[in-house]
């Protein structure tokens, strides 16, 4: 997925995260916020709900944004988000597994799983593919599935 880093939203969304990776909570939800206010495009939404999802305080804050992520990105329209699909199918995977909502969860990591030729050959592509077998591996082995 190509980012342009000229984009505002993209540039607020960025300094949110070096504000969330610096401990500064408050201040990355405070610039995601400003970016989700400032979004005009169904990829901007995705890419700042991602990041809203990150910073949320319950699971079920968290399953909201993920799940809006996903709303936005299926709206895009074009290839520019594909990539994005196996990490938004990860976090949706993983909060219906701390939801308790095995089934679901099962669903989401085989989704994102069906799309990891998506991701590049890079460490975040690894990371994500990686994430991916460990939640089907927790899932598939848990008793309540």
């Amino acid at each position: 997925m190509a980012i342009d880093p000229e984009n505002p939203v993209v540039q607020l969304c960025a300094k949110g995260i070096q504000e969330e990776m610096s401990g500064n909570i408050v201040a990355a939800c405070a610039l995601y916020t400003q970016a989700w206010e400032q979004k005009s495009t169904e990829y901007e939404a995705a890419i700042v709900a991602h990041y809203m999802a990150r910073i949320q305080t319950t699971t079920e804050e968290v399953l909201h944004w993920n799940l809006q992520a996903l709303l936005h990105a299926d709206k895009v329209g074009d290839d520019s988000i594909h990539a994005f699909y196996p990490s938004l199918y990860l976090n949706i995977g993983k909060a219906y597994e701390d939801l308790g909502n095995i089934s679901e969860a099962i669903k989401n990591y085989e989704l994102g799983a069906e799309k990891t030729d998506l991701l590049p050959n890079d460490a975040l592509g690894k990371l994500t593919r990686d994430a991916l077998a460990r939640g089907l591996e927790r899932t598939k082995n848990n008793p309540l599935q």
